[in-house]
């Protein structure tokens, strides 16, 4: 969300010592599945993603803010989101170590702080796409957990990644169809208090032969904190590397970009 890697992957746990395979064939032919479901090659091959929507956060159960959002993503480590919420503008920019904030009520553009990349890296590892594209090898172990009761009557087949450093996700695909269902990790709050997020996948919408998640709900704790609604999606059209760079005038960033 790919090659031949059995070879290299085999290579690299007997020389830096792992106890077990990277990934077993049953967590491979898993993912296999999913890719085929989401859209084969032309899955894999996705090089570039722009998306368009709303993105509301929910506290105690209750929606306490929305906004309009556009995200544009080259993979596998540059993204630029821009929020909008009445006459308030964010945008989040992210280059692979570096990154940088805009404040539009404040109109001032500040660095990210390493927490705040951290944050960034850790998201692209436990995503799906990280997952089925194969990001993660090199990195961390892919085994299979095995099934796992999800609705009345219906399983999901259950991989996990275990990194290097001890993050560790577990992601659930429908055994009926193969389609992601959900990705379940540990994280630390703002109070410091680890707590359990879960990403749930819905709305599965094909463009261009491609399939992808409308909906992405985010769980903390088992409440829901967070939901992505996609409105529309298009795929590997061509970005420049110019909108990641940090502007030296804020207020050229009080129109909106234009992709």
């Amino acid at each position: 969300m790919q090659r031949t890697f059995i070879a290299v992957v085999f290579l690299f746990v007997c020389c830096v010592g792992f106890s077990s395979p990277s990934y077993s064939q049953d967590a491979q032919a898993v993912l296999n599945k999913a890719v085929q479901n989401l859209g084969g090659e032309k899955y894999l091959n996705v090089r570039s993603q722009i998306g368009r929507g709303r993105y509301s956060i929910f506290k105690d159960g209750a929606l306490v803010s929305f906004q309009s959002f556009l995200d544009v993503i080259v993979f596998p480590d540059k993204e630029r989101t821009e929020f909008k919420g009445g006459k308030t503008k964010i945008v989040q920019t992210n280059d692979g170590d570096a990154g940088w904030v805009y404040d539009g009520e404040q109109e001032v553009i500040k660095v990210q702080n390493e927490d705040q990349i951290k944050n960034f890296k850790r998201g692209i590892r436990v995503s799906l796409d990280n997952l089925l594209r194969g990001g993660w090898k090199g990195e961390a172990e892919l085994s299979y957990v095995g099934r796992r009761q999800a609705t009345l009557g219906k399983r999901n087949e259950v991989v996990k990644l275990t990194y290097k450093d001890g993050l560790s996700v577990e992601f659930e695909f429908a055994a009926e169809d193969g389609l992601p269902m959900k990705a379940i990790y540990k994280s630390t709050n703002s109070d410091g208090e680890e707590v359990t997020e879960e990403d749930r996948y819905a709305q599965f919408v094909d463009v261009g032969g491609i399939r992808s998640p409308f909906i992405i709900d985010r769980f903390t704790n088992k409440q829901p904190s967070s939901r992505i609604n996609y409105e529309s999606v298009e795929y590997n059209k061509a970005i420049p590397d110019s909108i990641f760079a940090k502007p030296t005038d804020p207020k050229s960033l009080r129109k909106d970009l234009k992709m």
